[in-house]
C-alpha cells in the first residue's frame, strides 16, 4: 500500500541525505511531499536544488503516514519555527513512523519527546540527545519502535533499507 511521507527541508540540507532516502522511498512506491517554510526551491549545502512541494502553513501532519527529517543545517533552522516543531511532535506523540539522519534529531529534541528513546545521530548532536534524555547508540542505524535514526551519509544504505522496510 502506498504511503504518504512528509519530508521537512530548507536551505543547506545535506544534499545526499535528502536525495538518497527520497529516491529509495519513491522507488519503493511511496509518495514524498517536501515541506518547507514556503513552496518553491531550496538549495542543499553542495548546491543541489530541491523542490519544496508545500509550505508548512498548507499541510496537516495527520495527512501523512510517515515523516523523514534529513540532516545538514536544515534541521537547526527548522527547529526555530514552532510550526515545524509541532509537526514533528504530532508524529512522535502518535507513534507514527519517524525517520531522521545526521543533524535531523535536533528538530526532535525541540519537541521534548526524545526522553527515554534509543537513538543515534551525527557525533556532535549525540550529547544534545543525551542531555534531552535519549539513550544513545553509536551505530549506523538505530530502530526504537517507529523511530529510525542514523548518523551520517556513509550510513545511508542501511538507513534507507530500514526506512523502506518500515514503510512496508
Amino acid at each position: 500500500m502506498k504511503k504518504q511521507v512528509a519530508v521537512l527541508v530548507t536551505d543547506f540540507v545535506e544534499d545526499v541525505e535528502y536525495t538518497d532516502p527520497v529516491t529509495a522511498i519513491e522507488d519503493a512506491g511511496h509518495e514524498v511531499t517536501s515541506i518547507g517554510f514556503e513552496q518553491g526551491t531550496v538549495t542543499g549545502k553542495h548546491g543541489t536544488e530541491i523542490t519544496v512541494d508545500k509550505a508548512i502553513s498548507d499541510v496537516k501532519p495527520e495527512d501523512f503516514d510517515a515523516l523523514f527529517i534529513p540532516g545538514g543545517f536544515s534541521p537547526d533552522q527548522l527547529r526555530a519555527d514552532q510550526r515545524f516543531v509541532d509537526f514533528v511532535k504530532y508524529f512522535l506523540a502518535k507513534n507514527k513512523l519517524t525517520a531522521s539522519i545526521c543533524h535531523g534529531p535536533q528538530l526532535m529534541i525541540q519537541t521534548g519527546l526524545v526522553h527515554g528513546r534509543t537513538m543515534t545521530s551525527y557525533l556532535t548532536v549525540q550529547p544534545d540527545l543525551y542531555y534531552a534524555g535519549a539513550r544513545i547508540e553509536d551505530k549506523p542505524v538505530v530502530i526504537d519502535g517507529n523511530l529510525i535514526t542514523s548518523r551520517e551519509p556513509k550510513d545511508l544504505p542501511v538507513f534507507n533499507d530500514a526506512v523502506v522496510a518500515a514503510l512496508g
